[in-house]
């Protein structure tokens, strides 16, 4: 009698979360910053996935794994594997690592660590449906059933489980008709696959992908990856390298609550929902309990730290990214 499959939570944490700077750092990102009701994202994930599986892989980099050990300290979870990135070669890359260190027939679910969702029995009927269908040989990613006309996130164009097209973010006329036209959803993010499915996968659609990364791996140690093998990976998503491209795509459309608190948009709208004070006109400040008045001035942020203050219309919340990258160049101290 054969044993049963074991599922794995593989949590990807590499992200550097440049549009919430500057509460947001390359030392400290978006998923370690325990601004959700003490906790972080990062342990959120943790906590989310813990009784959907029976293993758990963290995916870091050199930069941030220490944060991650401590988070993990912080909840008493002790039992798991890292794989510590020499440095960044994209999300394709990073699950290869992780598909290549467990069984074949591990069913994997692979989740960002920095996105907020709410627990449930939605969230585990969704991630339930992922596995039996993984099982049966599929690689299957997870739609969100958009709420509004989103221009931050992807999209999946999908007719049951079965995915008839992936879309760019789009604009906002043609994130208007996707909600009217009621079959696209949001892309997650979030895969499930067995790993010797995927490896295949990836093999056939990126050899180059699948091969550097397989010698990255065998030459491993301690879970540290080595520096000069791993730039010889082509850096590619794992939603070019293989889900677009897969004829064993399958999408499980689900209705839990999720956003990938990619902007201060996200923050902004989570704030408010927790009772977080604004004024009359929608104005909030975030990291600072000093009294603020904003005149002439509607559904603006100010967001304070030690070293910097962002001023910000929520609107205009995309844009951050190009204040990060600007003082990339010019002011790394505020970045790093």
């Amino acid at each position: 009698m054969s044993s049963p499959i074991k599922t794995i939570n593989v949590i990807l944490s590499g992200g550097v979360g440049s549009r919430l700077w500057p509460l947001s750092r390359k030392s400290r990102p978006k998923q370690y910053l325990p601004v959700f009701e003490g906790e972080t994202l990062f342990q959120k994930t943790v906590v989310r996935n813990r009784n959907l599986c029976q293993g758990l892989i963290l995916v870091g980099n050199k930069e941030n794994y220490q944060l991650s050990r401590e988070n993990l300290k912080v909840l008493g979870v002790d039992h798991y594997n890292e794989i510590i990135e020499a440095c960044p070669r994209n999300t394709a890359a990073a699950i290869a690592f992780a598909a290549l260190s467990v069984d074949a027939d591990d069913i994997l679910f692979v989740t960002p660590s920095d996105h907020l969702i709410a627990e449930g029995d939605a969230y585990a009927t969704a991630v339930n449906r992922g596995f039996e269908l993984a099982a049966n040989g599929h690689i299957v990613t997870f739609g969100l059933r958009p709420s509004r006309p989103e221009t931050g996130y992807g999209y999946i164009e999908a007719q049951g489980e079965e995915v008839k097209s992936f879309r760019e973010k789009p604009n906002l006329d043609t994130a208007e008709s996707f909600l009217k036209k009621g079959n696209f959803l949001w892309n997650s993010g979030m895969f499930c696959f067995q790993a010797g499915v995927f490896l295949e996968e990836l093999q056939k659609m990126e050899p180059e992908v699948y091969h550097a990364s397989k010698a990255v791996f065998s030459n491993s140690k301690d879970g540290f990856l080595d520096y000069d093998l791993s730039m010889q990976i082509p850096s590619i998503s794992v939603d070019y390298a293989v889900m677009e491209k897969t004829k064993k795509i399958k999408v499980v459309q689900a209705d839990f609550q999720w956003s990938d608190m990619g902007s201060f948009e996200s923050i902004y709208d989570y704030y408010k929902s927790v009772g977080h004070p604004t004024d009359s006109n929608g104005n909030m400040v975030i990291g600072s309990d000093k009294h603020t008045e904003f005149v002439g001035l509607k559904n603006t942020l100010l967001i304070h730290t030690q070293d910097a203050i962002l001023a910000l219309n929520k609107d205009n919340a995309q844009d951050v990214k190009k204040v990060f990258e600007r003082l990339e160049r010019e002011n790394r101290g505020l970045v790093d």
